[in-house]
């Protein structure tokens, strides 16, 4: 896998290139096919390659998919907390967020108030699409800092927030309280649109405290 590692930053590849033959890769780096194959595959999970079908593996344009891998094992073999998790999201968001209302398009801002606008119409229809709407307004923050990075660490913590958001949501008992919790959603999206960072980071902090709140009640550790 380093073998392989190195010939892509010697050869320059960029995202998208392809990348030698599994035979002359065995030939490059003096070992068997069998055992490039693995590393192939090794580093296609790690989201370093792409590979599928018959062509050659390709350099991959890095996602979270790797990252969400490790979070989520960390998580479950509790070598790291639910609560350990939000305090280092919260961290970083604190972070993008401020940036965020400093860099944003107007593209960005103008999704941020819509993604909003679909919460509260998808609460009074069920709310079948909130979670996926509220992992989906993270995102765009991160994206809208302009750090990739940034974008890839928040991205990663999807796979937690799907297994929290649930009961996080149960312990909002009330309407009024599932619809505040969008209102301060509301509020980060307005600010940002403002490009007021102070105004968004104090959203986001109060957003932040009541997730761990009902986290808490709910015996979430």
């Amino acid at each position: 896998m380093r073998g392989i590692r190195d010939l892509i930053r010697a050869q320059g590849l960029r995202p998208g290139d392809s990348l030698p033959s599994e035979a002359a890769l065995a030939g490059h780096l003096g070992v068997s096919r069998p055992v490039t194959r693995e590393a192939l595959r090794g580093l296609a999970t790690l989201r370093i390659l792409d590979i599928g079908g018959s062509r050659k593996a390709r350099v991959a344009l890095p996602d979270a998919s790797a990252l969400s891998l490790v979070l989520d094992h960390t998580t479950y073999s509790r070598r790291l907390s639910i609560q350990q998790v939000l305090d280092v999201r919260r961290t970083l968001e604190m972070r993008t967020v401020g940036l965020a209302a400093i860099r944003r398009s107007d593209a960005e801002a103008t999704e941020l108030l819509n993604t909003t606008a679909r919460m509260f119409a998808d609460l009074e229809a069920g709310h079948t699409e909130l979670m996926e709407l509220d992992i989906h307004f993270h995102s765009i923050i991160a994206k809208a800092s302009g750090n990739q990075l940034f974008a890839m660490l928040v991205d990663s913590f999807a796979v937690i927030t799907r297994q929290t958001w649930e009961i996080g949501w149960r312990s909002r008992a009330t309407h009024q309280n599932r619809r505040e919790n969008i209102k301060c959603h509301e509020r980060i999206a307005t600010a940002i649109m403002a490009q007021d960072a102070s105004r968004a980071e104090a959203a986001l902090s109060e957003h932040f405290d009541g997730a761990m709140a009902v986290l808490i009640r709910a015996g979430v550790a």
